[in-house]
């Protein structure tokens, strides 16, 4: 079915959708920022996929609202051997959403699963020795060398976030999506229901059993369920979503466009905030394996035509207040954010320049595949400013303009264009992604096993491991300069400004926690 023909023809079930309960149960209808086209969390870099898997999954550790990490599904945890031993314990009632109860072996599974994909977790499986399950309850790691951040890296919130998954889930082909959405979050995916591109469905997990201890915040503390369903309903367009939020059709748009904020504005019973305080940092992404930008050079000469200010402008406006530029590889005000090299992005733009070191550097006009969202304003916005300063500088673009989910299978294509690969695209991520080097997708060298795009860069991997054993603040801080001015050198990606976004839903939803589209807490008045 397409998603016009759903939305057009489905005015009856906007009007009246079939409930999964009694008369008089709690529906949700929400509008996501894009299309929900892959579920698998562990196979899409895509927050629509962490949102709708942070439902339907749980994790072993939660973040409050500083973004420490508290126990969740575990019940708390042992250090010993001088940080060299783990002990976790799960806590009791925790059950699949099939009805079995979750093992360790079923986490085990799955932090391994994980492990084999994300940044962080890769760096955590690398300081383990074994990884273990001595009973039921219990999961233990063996550490080569102490890591302290294991809390954190099993608390990670931005994508491939670590959520637990049955045994028989997580030992599944990596690279393949899992053939069951069985988790044993507060909420069930209800598969029948699935309209891909137009509609998903959730429903309150009633054996979910919350914590019972700890301020509900992010993604920590009790996750208590007052909705008996939860609708995602994919909109064709910015306009319709802002008719249907207007109309009660739906509760809850999650990205409205900056030019429809002072429209909806101006309805008293809409409420408008910013769900991120860490806001979101906009990024320009290379394929490294194919011509032009398999060539440093042909990079490098980008990074010094982009201009942030302009891509900002065209995601928010002119209102200084909502936006950032002089954005390097770590989030502004982290503690390892630093200005060495900055220049290169600050300094006067220069096209002619740029245009002059692309062909010298042997730029053979081949064509450069730029993928575009139609669907999320911000990234197709960034997307139109950096296809103009491509053209601008001699590179012979095609812009591909597809859904997000569309965008997002094809970037996962390691061919050539001629075989329907791609040769850039932009993206958005939370400020908390760039935090530090432990997730950062954006920055790390590792051929094969990194983010979409591939890049290989010993010194990047051999700084961000040094990161990792760094006794104090101070060294990492060192060593995330170096990081820095490495990615200019090599230029992994190219940071396009940071923005905050607001959320918009009725004044009668209440309960929306900070950081992400959760609908755990949330109540419908």
């Amino acid at each position: 079915m397409q998603r016009r023909t759903f939305l057009g023809a489905g005015a009856g079930l906007l009007a009246a959708p079939r409930l999964a309960g009694a008369q008089g149960a709690k529906v949700l209808r929400f509008a996501p920022s894009s299309d929900l086209a892959i579920l698998d969390p562990t196979l899409a870099a895509a927050y629509v996929t962490r949102n709708h898997a942070l439902m339907v999954f749980d994790q072993l550790y939660g973040q409050d609202n500083s973004y420490t990490p508290r126990p969740q599904m575990a019940a708390g945890h042992v250090v010993e051997n001088d940080g060299r031993r783990w002990t976790l314990t799960l806590r009791d009632g925790l059950r699949w959403h099939d009805g079995e109860r979750v093992l360790a072996r079923d986490c085990v599974a799955s932090i391994r699963r994980w492990g084999r994909i994300d940044s962080f977790g890769q760096a955590l499986m690398a300081a383990t020795a074994e990884l273990s399950s001595p009973d039921d309850r219990t999961i233990r790691f063996e550490l080569k060398q102490p890591f302290p951040l294991l809390p954190h890296a099993l608390s990670k919130v931005a994508v491939f976030c670590p959520v637990m998954m049955p045994q028989r889930l997580a030992e599944a082909e990596t690279g393949k999506a899992i053939p069951e959405m069985i988790g044993s979050g507060p909420f069930r995916f209800i598969a029948g229901e699935r309209v891909p591109g137009a509609r998903n469905v959730y429903e309150k997990f009633a054996d979910y059993v919350p914590r019972s201890d700890g301020a509900t915040e992010f993604t920590a503390g009790p996750k208590v369920v007052h909705l008996d369903r939860v609708e995602w309903l994919t909109m064709p367009d910015s306009a319709t979503a802002a008719a249907a939020l207007q109309r009660g059709e739906i509760d809850w748009w999650e990205t409205p466009p900056v030019d429809l904020v002072p429209l909806l504005r101006r309805n008293r019973n809409l409420t408008l905030r910013v769900l991120d305080p860490a806001g979101s940092i906009a990024t320009l992404r290379f394929n490294f394996l194919h011509p032009p930008f398999d060539n440093a050079a042909i990079r490098r000469a980008l990074l010094r035509a982009i201009d942030q200010k302009t891509c900002m402008n065209a995601v928010v406006g002119d209102d200084a207040a909502m936006y950032r530029t002089g954005i390097g590889v770590f989030s502004p005000r982290s503690p390892m954010a630093t200005d060495v090299g900055i220049e290169v992005l600050t300094g006067p733009r220069d096209i002619e320049r740029a245009r002059r070191e692309i062909a010298e550097a042997g730029y053979n006009n081949e064509k450069v595949v730029l993928l575009g969202a139609s669907d999320i304003p911000a990234i197709n916005g960034v997307t139109e400013v950096v296809a103009d300063t491509m053209k601008r500088c001699g590179l012979n673009v095609d812009l591909v303009v597809t859904d997000w989910g569309a965008a997002i299978t094809r970037r996962l294509n390691r061919g050539p264009v001629a075989q329907g690969g791609w040769s850039a695209f932009c993206g958005t991520w939370s400020g908390q992604d760039f935090f530090n080097p432990a997730g950062h997708l954006a920055i790390r060298g590792a051929g094969e096993r990194s983010w979409s795009g591939w890049p290989t860069n010993q010194k990047l991997e051999d700084l961000r491991s040094a990161w990792f054993q760094a006794p104090d603040v101070t060294e990492q801080q060192r060593l995330c300069r170096e990081i820095q001015q490495e990615v200019w050198n090599f230029v992994t990606y190219v940071p396009l400004g940071q923005y905050v976004q607001n959320t918009a839903h009725h004044s009668s939803i209440t309960g929306v926690l900070q950081g992400h589209a959760a609908f755990h807490n949330v109540r419908k008045g």
